[in-house]
């Protein structure tokens, strides 16, 4: 029987801090501007989490009943694969979440837009909905998008688009142009982890027929897709504070770029896949803190 700690395990909760930056930096460019609400903030982390173990739970059924998590898996040992969860236990784990997710979406949305705004609480339910599709069919089905290379797109739709200015929308109903180039440059990094996850597995995926991009373009060709997805994350970064400049405290962002260029270094120098995994939170956590430190920059 599947223990606590089994499913604590399988939430995977070093993939919680990035699921939730988007919304954090959306949350403090709506204080900045006067549109900031704590419980439309709440609700929307506990919704953004929920999704994210949905994906991790998804995600872990998928790859588990395709063979796809095996003894040649570099990472950390999945729970299906190690036996420790049934692929029915976490099949109906899945459902409930599901449901969770939607309660969660629901209550934000009436938080957000109330009774009074009929148009963007439709659109927000769509794009609830299309969430909830996206985090199950990255790796479940047979036209799972993740095996055949959209995964990225995906990320970095979600993770950066919906999550900063979707997120920033549900506190001012409206679009804001100040939110863009942090929604892109999030996104990107987003997509940088994902690539680095593909990066250190890319030779068990080859294997199982998982076309991540990474196994695409190759490992060689993946590492520079991944330099470019990070430089192009911080010089927009950087962009974004000299056109949006108030104060120096809008550039104390610049310390997380420190660990992003040591990142960088260290992709470089490596030959083995399976080295990569201790970057992957490096570049999480990096991501989470740029997210932290950059909407904090204009609150001070």
């Amino acid at each position: 029987m599947s223990s606590f700690k089994d499913w604590i395990s399988a939430a995977r909760l070093r993939t919680l801090p990035l699921s939730v930056s988007g919304i954090i930096l959306a949350g403090c460019f709506a204080e900045y501007n006067g549109f900031f609400n704590w419980l439309v903030f709440l609700l929307a982390i506990f919704t953004t989490l929920s999704l994210q173990v949905l994906s991790n739970f998804a995600n872990d059924y998928g790859d588990g009943v395709k063979g796809t998590d095996n003894n040649q898996r570099v990472g950390p040992e999945r729970a299906i694969q190690s036996g420790k969860i049934s692929p029915e236990s976490m099949y109906n784990a899945i459902k409930v979440n599901i449901l969770v997710t939607i309660a969660l979406a629901f209550f934000l949305i009436l938080a957000a837009f109330g009774v009074t705004h009929f148009w963007y609480a439709l659109i927000f339910f769509v794009l609830g909905a299309l969430s909830i599709y996206a985090s199950i069919k990255y790796t479940i089905g047979d036209n799972a998008y993740g095996y055949r290379g959209l995964g990225d797109l995906y990320v970095f739709v979600f993770f950066g688009l919906v999550s900063v200015v979707g997120g920033y929308f549900l506190f001012a109903r409206q679009v804001d142009h100040v939110v863009i180039l942090p929604a892109i440059s999030i996104g990107l990094l987003s997509v940088s982890v994902l690539n680095l996850n593909n990066l250190r597995d890319i030779e068990s995926d080859l294997k199982s027929d998982k076309m991540t991009l990474a196994v695409k373009l190759g490992f060689q060709k993946a590492k520079k897709y991944h330099y470019f997805l990070v430089l192009s994350a911080m010089l927009l970064t950087l962009i974004f504070a000299v056109l949006y400049y108030t104060n120096p405290f809008n550039f104390i962002f610049l310390v997380v770029f420190v660990p992003l260029f040591m990142h960088l270094n260290r992709v470089k120098a490596v030959v083995n896949p399976a080295d990569l995994d201790p970057e992957l939170k490096k570049v999480a956590l990096s991501t989470f803190f740029l997210a932290v430190i950059l909407g904090v920059g204009y609150l001070l």
